[in-house]
């Protein structure tokens, strides 16, 4: 009965696992960057002074902090094989590739940009109409403003699916 009851919840997990929506949000505006896995963790980038930037790692209930630019100590040189290792690498097809890109979900974007210069501006300006037309979200501005809002969704088992001709 334990056993039985132990599979099925890890079965249930791992189901959970598969069909949780995994959301990567770039926020210049308002300065959000982070990738979550909805109820399971989030991986936020925040400024920082002394460093560039920090992660900022919520797991659950646990919270943690990664330094990733901060200079580690040397430690005593460690002597090392000589030998090479053969690691078989398999190359993704550009099939693939596609497949994998297409699986994802935008769920907002929006672009405003400014280049600066009036000329590039005007020239962008029917790019930029015609790809409303299409899709939407892009704007040109005279004003030295600058912002991107873009907000992609996924879950694993799309990404799974597209490795496999179903």
């Amino acid at each position: 009965m334990l056993l039985t009851i132990t599979i099925l919840l890890f079965l249930s997990l791992i189901i959970y696992l598969l069909l949780v929506p995994m959301v990567l949000v770039v926020d210049t505006s308002n300065d959000q960057y982070y990738v979550q896995m909805k109820g399971v963790a989030r991986a936020d980038v925040i400024k920082d002074d002394k460093e560039i930037f920090i992660i900022k790692l919520k797991l659950f209930f646990l919270k943690f902090y990664i330094h990733p630019l901060k200079a580690k100590k040397e430690k005593k040189s460690e002597i090392r094989k000589a030998g090479k290792v053969d690691k078989k690498i398999k190359k993704l097809s550009f099939r693939t590739v596609v497949k994998i890109m297409r699986s994802f979900k935008v769920q907002k974007f929006y672009m405003n940009i400014d280049t600066g210069d009036c000329i590039t501006n005007s020239k962008l300006y029917p790019v930029f109409a015609f790809l409303n037309y299409q899709f939407g979200g892009f704007h040109i501005n005279y004003k030295g403003q600058n912002a991107l809002v873009l907000a992609v969704e996924n879950r694993p088992i799309r990404i799974i699916k597209s490795f496999f001709n179903i």
